[in-house]
Formats: structure tokens, sequence, C-alpha cells
């Protein structure tokens, strides 16, 4: 398993790779700001996995959203709060040729399977606890 990355954590390294991040790259193609699933054009070697935001001893991480106001999961500018779904489920990956950071989660249910990804922006990350 990848290694755990805690909010903090995760912040200063969507930091980093933002200062480190060029914008000319196959995988920057398709504009990927809010949850989508993932482009069949997206090449996947590309991408290395960095770390998790899951937990690695929560055997069923919480469903509980976190979507402030009148943002939605599919939004461009909704939050993303790492102990919340679907953030707590995502693998952190990086892009080798650019430093560009996406989340990457499968959403299963139903009849279907979709394999979803989100870029990261450091200004979206927030550290919001869970409701006790």
């Amino acid at each position: 398993m990848a290694q755990y990355l805690n909010a903090a954590s995760f912040l200063d390294l969507a930091r980093a790779a933002q200062q480190r991040a060029t914008e000319r790259c196959s995988c920057t193609r398709t504009p990927l700001d809010g949850w989508q699933s993932q482009p069949l054009s997206l090449d996947e070697t590309l991408l290395e996995e960095i770390g998790t935001l899951l937990l690695e001893d929560d055997l069923e991480p919480a469903y509980n959203e976190y979507l402030p106001g009148k943002t939605t999961y599919w939004a461009t500018d909704a939050p993303i709060a790492p102990r919340y779904f679907p953030y707590n489920r995502c693998g952190v990956w990086q892009c080798s040729t650019c430093a560009h950071l996406y989340l990457r989660y499968v959403e299963a249910g139903g009849y279907f399977v979709d394999r979803r990804i989100r870029a990261v922006k450091a200004e979206l990350i927030e550290d919001v606890p869970l409701p006790a």
C-alpha cells in the first residue's frame, strides 16, 4: 500500500507539485479540475502513485461528503477534504513528465465501475474534522 498522507503532508506535497508543474504535457489535454470519469486518452503510464489518503486500518471509510454552501461533488471549486468521501478513498498520483498531482479512486455502485480522477489544487485542500 502507498504511504498514507495526512492533510498537512498532502497540502505540502500539493504546494510543491504546483511550483514544479508545467502545463505542456499529454496528461493535461483534458481538463480534470473537477471529478471526471478517467478519460481513455489519459496515458496511465505517465502516472505514479506517490501516496494515499486512505487510512490503512480503516476498513470502511466514511461516506460523509463535505460540500459547503451550494457546492456539488462535480464542481471544479469543490473543496478537497481528505477525511471525507471520496477523498478518503483516493490514491495520490503524480505525472512523471510534468509533476501535476491527481486524485484517483474507483466508484463502484450497482451495475457499474467508474474510475474517477481529479486534479489537485493546493488552494482547495481543507482539513475538516469529521462530525462526532
